[in-house]
Protein backbone atom coordinates (compact mmCIF):
# COMPACT_ATOMS: atom_id res chain seq x y z
CA UNK A 1 0.00 0.00 0.00
CA UNK A 2 1.51 3.37 -0.95
CA UNK A 3 2.64 5.69 1.80
CA UNK A 4 0.06 8.28 0.80
CA UNK A 5 -2.83 5.90 1.46
CA UNK A 6 -1.63 5.35 5.01
CA UNK A 7 -1.00 9.00 5.90
CA UNK A 8 -4.39 10.03 4.49
CA UNK A 9 -6.10 8.63 7.59
CA UNK A 10 -6.71 10.71 10.70
CA UNK A 11 -4.44 9.79 13.57
CA UNK A 12 -7.30 9.25 15.97
CA UNK A 13 -9.88 6.52 16.12
CA UNK A 14 -13.63 6.84 16.28
CA UNK A 15 -15.31 5.32 19.34
CA UNK A 16 -16.41 2.38 17.19
CA UNK A 17 -12.88 1.79 15.80
CA UNK A 18 -11.44 2.10 19.32
CA UNK A 19 -13.81 -0.50 20.75
CA UNK A 20 -13.44 -2.84 17.76
CA UNK A 21 -9.64 -2.74 18.01
CA UNK A 22 -9.61 -3.38 21.76
CA UNK A 23 -11.94 -6.37 21.28
CA UNK A 24 -9.65 -7.78 18.56
CA UNK A 25 -6.49 -7.24 20.62
CA UNK A 26 -8.05 -8.80 23.73
CA UNK A 27 -9.29 -11.85 21.79
CA UNK A 28 -5.84 -12.35 20.22
CA UNK A 29 -4.16 -11.87 23.60
CA UNK A 30 -6.39 -14.51 25.22
CA UNK A 31 -6.00 -16.94 22.30
CA UNK A 32 -2.17 -16.74 22.37
CA UNK A 33 -1.28 -16.77 26.07
CA UNK A 34 1.99 -18.59 25.31
CA UNK A 35 3.31 -15.29 23.86
CA UNK A 36 2.84 -13.41 27.15
CA UNK A 37 2.29 -15.88 30.00
CA UNK A 38 2.88 -13.51 32.93
CA UNK A 39 0.97 -10.49 31.58
CA UNK A 40 -2.57 -9.36 32.37
CA UNK A 41 -4.89 -7.89 29.75
CA UNK A 42 -6.52 -5.37 32.12
CA UNK A 43 -3.15 -3.68 32.75
CA UNK A 44 -2.36 -3.59 29.03
CA UNK A 45 -5.78 -2.13 28.18
CA UNK A 46 -5.34 0.61 30.79
CA UNK A 47 -2.00 1.53 29.21
CA UNK A 48 -3.51 1.50 25.71
CA UNK A 49 -6.39 3.73 26.67
CA UNK A 50 -3.96 6.26 28.13
CA UNK A 51 -1.95 6.35 24.85
CA UNK A 52 -4.40 7.02 22.01
CA UNK A 53 -1.59 7.77 19.52
CA UNK A 54 -0.21 4.27 20.11
CA UNK A 55 -3.70 2.83 19.78
CA UNK A 56 -3.91 4.52 16.37
CA UNK A 57 -0.62 2.86 15.36
CA UNK A 58 -1.89 -0.53 16.55
CA UNK A 59 -4.99 0.01 14.45
CA UNK A 60 -2.78 0.66 11.42
CA UNK A 61 -0.92 -2.59 12.15
CA UNK A 62 -4.27 -4.38 12.38
CA UNK A 63 -5.78 -2.68 9.32
CA UNK A 64 -2.85 -3.68 7.10
CA UNK A 65 -2.97 -7.34 8.15
CA UNK A 66 -0.30 -7.45 10.87
CA UNK A 67 -2.39 -8.99 13.66
CA UNK A 68 -0.42 -7.20 16.42
CA UNK A 69 -0.03 -8.94 19.77
CA UNK A 70 1.84 -8.35 23.01
CA UNK A 71 5.14 -10.23 23.09
CA UNK A 72 6.78 -8.70 26.15
CA UNK A 73 6.97 -6.10 28.88
CA UNK A 74 9.98 -3.87 29.50
CA UNK A 75 10.09 -3.53 33.28
CA UNK A 76 12.61 -0.66 33.13
CA UNK A 77 10.35 1.56 31.03
CA UNK A 78 6.98 -0.05 31.95
CA UNK A 79 6.26 -0.40 28.22
CA UNK A 80 4.41 -3.29 26.61
CA UNK A 81 5.95 -4.55 23.38
CA UNK A 82 3.77 -5.42 20.40
CA UNK A 83 4.94 -7.22 17.23
CA UNK A 84 3.06 -8.06 14.05
CA UNK A 85 2.14 -11.70 14.66
CA UNK A 86 0.30 -12.56 11.44
CA UNK A 87 1.27 -16.01 10.16
CA UNK A 88 2.61 -14.47 6.93
CA UNK A 89 4.08 -11.04 6.24
CA UNK A 90 1.20 -8.51 6.50
CA UNK A 91 -0.78 -8.68 3.27
CA UNK A 92 -1.27 -4.95 2.75
CA UNK A 93 2.42 -4.19 3.23
CA UNK A 94 3.89 -6.35 0.47
CA UNK A 95 5.36 -5.44 -2.92
CA UNK A 96 7.50 -2.76 -1.29
CA UNK A 97 11.14 -1.80 -1.63
CA UNK A 98 13.24 -1.44 1.49
CA UNK A 99 13.45 2.37 1.62
CA UNK A 100 12.72 5.55 -0.35
CA UNK A 101 16.09 5.50 -2.13
CA UNK A 102 15.38 1.96 -3.33
CA UNK A 103 11.85 2.89 -4.39
CA UNK A 104 13.05 5.94 -6.34
CA UNK A 105 15.67 3.82 -8.11
CA UNK A 106 12.88 1.51 -9.33
CA UNK A 107 10.60 4.35 -10.32
CA UNK A 108 13.35 5.92 -12.45
CA UNK A 109 13.19 2.70 -14.50
CA UNK A 110 9.42 3.04 -14.91
CA UNK A 111 8.67 0.29 -12.37
CA UNK A 112 6.30 1.22 -9.57
CA UNK A 113 6.39 -0.74 -6.30
CA UNK A 114 3.61 -0.26 -3.74
CA UNK A 115 5.88 1.90 -1.59
CA UNK A 116 8.76 1.24 0.77
CA UNK A 117 8.99 -0.40 4.18
CA UNK A 118 10.83 2.39 6.01
CA UNK A 119 8.40 5.19 5.02
CA UNK A 120 5.32 3.03 5.55
CA UNK A 121 6.47 2.01 9.04
CA UNK A 122 7.20 5.65 9.93
CA UNK A 123 3.77 6.74 8.68
CA UNK A 124 2.20 4.06 10.88
CA UNK A 125 4.25 5.11 13.92
CA UNK A 126 6.03 1.75 14.20
CA UNK A 127 9.57 0.40 13.74
CA UNK A 128 10.71 -2.41 11.46
CA UNK A 129 11.72 -5.51 13.41
CA UNK A 130 15.47 -5.90 13.80
CA UNK A 131 17.11 -9.24 13.03
CA UNK A 132 17.22 -9.96 16.77
CA UNK A 133 13.53 -9.11 17.23
CA UNK A 134 12.63 -11.24 14.21
CA UNK A 135 14.42 -14.21 15.76
CA UNK A 136 12.60 -13.56 19.07
CA UNK A 137 9.28 -13.59 17.20
CA UNK A 138 10.13 -16.91 15.58
CA UNK A 139 10.57 -18.46 19.05
CA UNK A 140 6.86 -17.77 19.63
CA UNK A 141 5.65 -19.71 16.58
CA UNK A 142 6.24 -20.37 12.91
CA UNK A 143 6.02 -17.16 10.89
CA UNK A 144 6.72 -16.36 7.24
CA UNK A 145 6.56 -19.96 6.07
CA UNK A 146 5.46 -18.79 2.59
CA UNK A 147 6.43 -15.12 2.64
CA UNK A 148 9.40 -13.05 3.80
CA UNK A 149 9.79 -9.77 5.67
CA UNK A 150 12.25 -6.90 5.36
CA UNK A 151 14.10 -6.34 8.65
CA UNK A 152 15.99 -3.28 9.82
CA UNK A 153 19.22 -3.21 7.85
CA UNK A 154 22.54 -2.17 9.39
CA UNK A 155 23.81 1.09 7.88
CA UNK A 156 27.06 -0.45 6.57
CA UNK A 157 25.05 -2.92 4.46
CA UNK A 158 22.62 -0.25 3.30
CA UNK A 159 25.47 2.11 2.27
CA UNK A 160 26.61 -0.57 -0.15
CA UNK A 161 23.15 -0.82 -1.74
CA UNK A 162 21.87 -3.85 0.14
CA UNK A 163 19.08 -4.61 2.55
CA UNK A 164 18.22 -7.71 4.58
CA UNK A 165 15.07 -9.77 4.89
CA UNK A 166 14.11 -12.94 6.70
CA UNK A 167 11.80 -15.93 6.61
CA UNK A 168 11.33 -19.41 8.05
CA UNK A 169 11.97 -22.48 5.91
CA UNK A 170 12.94 -26.07 6.75
CA UNK A 171 12.26 -25.34 10.43
CA UNK A 172 15.03 -22.69 10.48
CA UNK A 173 15.08 -18.90 10.43
CA UNK A 174 17.07 -17.54 7.51
CA UNK A 175 18.42 -14.01 7.07
CA UNK A 176 19.16 -13.04 3.48
CA UNK A 177 20.33 -10.04 1.52
CA UNK A 178 18.93 -8.32 -1.56
CA UNK A 179 19.34 -4.97 -3.23
CA UNK A 180 17.19 -2.32 -1.51
CA UNK A 181 15.20 -1.55 -4.71
CA UNK A 182 13.97 -5.18 -4.87
CA UNK A 183 10.31 -5.88 -4.23
CA UNK A 184 8.22 -9.02 -4.42
CA UNK A 185 4.58 -9.97 -4.01
CA UNK A 186 5.51 -12.30 -1.13
CA UNK A 187 7.74 -9.83 0.77
CA UNK A 188 6.48 -7.21 3.18
CA UNK A 189 7.63 -6.07 6.58
CA UNK A 190 6.79 -6.64 10.24
CA UNK A 191 6.80 -3.93 12.84
CA UNK A 192 7.12 -3.38 16.54
CA UNK A 193 5.49 -0.85 18.83
CA UNK A 194 6.18 0.02 22.46
CA UNK A 195 3.26 1.29 24.53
Amino acid sequence: MPKSSITAFKKELSTEQHEKLLRALKARFEKNMDRHKSLKWAEIQTKLEANTDKLWSLNEMERTGGEPDVVGHDKKTSEYIFYDCSAESPKDRRNVCYDREGQEAREKKGIHPAGNAIDMAAAMGIELLTEEQYRELQKLGNFDMKTSSWVKTPSDIRKLGGAIFADRRYDHVFIYHNSAPSFYSARGFRGSLRV
